[in-house]
């Protein structure tokens, strides 16, 4: 039947005088489809599928729009080749599959044939590392790319009364359905698509290309880069109101990005780990504006523009590591009130600490190649201890908000489960911390390293619980990789605290 298909399309697109896959434009791009337990444009299906399989937004010079949907047709017989290239992060595992150690691709009809070798090699590992982990997770793209070229990745909108139901493009493409189009417009499959289109739109509306516009539009790097520009501003000129503005626009962009993204997923913006760092980042700019209305003081905002661009970054270049797409949610996040209390208390406290970490370690940097007043290097102190009773206080009701979902979710306040240990560990260190500060018992010179090495704790409850542990009842959260990233920050967080250690320039 599929080959009748691809015959019927070639004989009527040769007498045309019209390529087999003159469809396969950017116009599809906001064609509706349904994936993850999601309608949305085929442009975001075809976006994260290319990327998880190849690490990239293209192939060759094709679109992930173009790309998938050329790949589709070949289960109807199409002639065509793209230079498909499966991504292999691994060194061990690219060792396996052939590869050299600085090869991170391997040719997908190469991966075909070592498809058995590759299921036996999983099957004889009996731990689940690292290792292991990256060939299922290459099995998983060979696996999308069989799914796609098999034309059940690509789901068609049908209408049926007044319910929208989707086939999978095998299905829909059927032999009665393409004849029934013989002679309805320069091509059949164009003329089926552009009717199913019309019936999904005639039920659902236009709803779903909102996701269209929230990728396209980019506003999280508009909003980075306005940022970034912000800090220079701030830093070196006298008139503040410029840096004030542009720092006004990217919250602004931040605000509405976000907006978008929770009328896309009708929920918190708060269940992965990409959406916790782009909430963090713009908490911990929020929170320095607030501080600043207090206290008056520019290192504030400077302190927030400076997480919120390290959060930006990451959310645009550690593709490896978080995961933009928006998924549904799993069913102990479905009581938006818990989702929206205790995630986000939790995330604005790590903001709210994140703020005291780069005030500190600027301020060891500071006077470790510059010389500083006593006064200023107290005031300073003082700053960052500002930031930290912020950050406890958050805490503190986070933890116990926590225990009461927990209770709700799975009959019991606390389980020491690894994120609620890890939680209660970063509250016990700055608790101590801020205890030794307020009875003295902590001078000014040790106060500012063990905040600085304070945030390595945030950073293991943050990241560790879901990169290196990976266990646990929030496993909801988790995500495979990043444990160089997390491996990185802490040698140069105790790298600075080494070099630190050495006089510092404080004069009375």
């Amino acid at each position: 039947m599929l080959n009748f298909v691809f015959l019927f399309i070639i004989s009527l697109s040769t007498a045309l005088g019209q390529g087999p896959m003159n469809f396969c434009t950017h116009e599809l791009d906001t064609f509706p489809v349904l994936s993850g337990g999601r309608e949305k444009p085929l442009y975001v299906l075809a976006s994260e599928t290319i990327r998880f399989m190849t690490g990239k937004e293209k192939i060759g010079d094709l679109s992930a729009t173009e790309a998938f949907c050329k790949l589709s047709l070949k289960a109807f017989g199409m002639p065509l080749e793209l230079p498909v290239q499966i991504k292999v992060d691994h060194v061990e595992v690219r060792k396996f599959l052939g590869l050299n150690e600085n090869d991170s691709f391997i040719p997908v009809n190469d991966l075909i044939q070592k498809g058995e070798e590759l299921s036996t090699e999983i099957n004889k590992i009996k731990e689940n590392n690292s290792y292991k982990k990256e060939l299922n997770k290459v099995k998983s793209r060979l696996s999308t790319y069989e799914t796609i070229t098999s034309a059940r990745g690509w789901t068609i909108p049908v209408k049926e009364g007044q319910k929208i139901l989707f086939l999978p493009l095998s299905e829909f493409l059927s032999e009665k359905r393409v004849e029934s189009a013989q002679g309805q417009g320069s091509n059949p499959v164009s003329f089926l698509f552009d009717k199913a289109k019309e019936e999904y739109l005639s039920v659902k509306g236009e709803h779903y290309l909102l996701e269209l516009k929230y990728y396209k539009w980019n506003l999280f790097v508009w909003a980075l880069i306005l940022s970034l520009v912000s800090i220079i501003l701030f830093v070196t000129l006298k008139n503040k109101i410029p840096g004030a503005v542009l720092t006004g626009l990217s919250i602004t962009l931040q605000l509405v990005a976000i907006t978008i993204r929770v009328l896309i997923s009708g929920r918190a913006p708060i269940t992965n780990m990409y959406e916790t760092v782009m909430f963090s980042g713009l908490g911990a700019l929020l929170i320095g504006l607030g501080i600043f209305l207090f206290r008056k003081e520019l290192l504030f905002i400077l302190a927030g523009l400076g997480c919120n661009v390290l959060s930006l970054m990451m959310m645009k270049f550690a593709n490896g590591m978080l995961d933009e797409g928006i998924s549904p949610l799993v069913p102990v996040l479905r009581d938006n009130f818990w989702l929206s209390t205790h995630v986000t208390t939790v995330i604005l406290s790590y903001a709210a600490l994140a703020l005291s970490w780069i005030l500190s370690n600027s301020l060891l940097i500071q006077a470790k190649f510059k010389s500083i007043s006593s006064s200023e290097y107290r005031y300073k102190v003082d700053l960052i201890y500002t930031s930290i009773k912020c950050g406890v206080v958050l805490l503190s009701a986070g933890v116990i908000l926590g225990g009461v979902w927990a209770d709700y979710s799975w009959g019991r306040f606390w389980g020491w489960d690894p994120k609620e240990t890890w939680s209660l560990i970063v509250l016990l260190v700055y608790m101590a911390i801020l205890h030794g500060r307020y009875t003295s018992w902590i001078s000014p010179q040790r106060f500012v390293p063990l905040v600085a090495g304070a945030f390595m704790s945030v950073m293991m409850a943050w990241f560790g619980v879901n990169y290196i542990l990976a266990s646990g009842l929030h496993s909801y959260g988790f995500s495979e990789g990043g444990a160089l990233f997390l491996g990185s920050f802490f040698l140069i967080q105790i790298g600075i605290l080494i070099l630190s250690m050495r006089k510092s320039i404080v004069v009375g």
